[in-house]
């Protein structure tokens, strides 16, 4: 499954920054499906569509990480449910779904993209 995975790479995005959520399937898993509301357990790095500059990343520090996805920005909370165990998707966040508008969060006013590999549901 993701045990013999690597830490994604970003593909230079094309044109301005989409003013909705895009959701891209890179591999279709085959498990358990993340439903709204669900734990999961992820791999993940995100980086900004402008500069493509990474700003997270759970394989910089070597763990996957668990989390109810109520707690996270609402374009995890849009993009996750619907991917199964085993997948690997890209999700294009603009800043109304992610941080809000620039100011407040360091990443407030970006558009994020971020590259999920789903672990576990539950």
């Amino acid at each position: 499954m993701t045990n013999d995975r690597t830490k994604p790479e970003f593909d230079a995005p094309v044109g301005p920054a989409p003013a909705d959520l895009v959701i891209r399937d890179i591999i279709v898993g085959d498990g358990a499906e993340a439903k709204p509301g669900d734990t999961v357990t992820v791999h993940y790095a995100g980086v900004e569509y402008e500069s493509g500059e990474e700003f997270d990343s759970s394989w910089n520090r070597g763990e996957s990480i668990q989390f109810p996805l109520r707690g996270l920005i609402q374009g995890w909370q849009d993009g996750i449910p619907g991917m199964k165990v085993g997948g690997r998707r890209e999700l294009v966040i603009p800043p109304h779904l992610a941080y809000g508008p620039a100011g407040g969060h360091f990443l407030g006013g970006k558009t994020l993209v971020f590259i999920i590999d789903l672990i576990k549901v539950g």
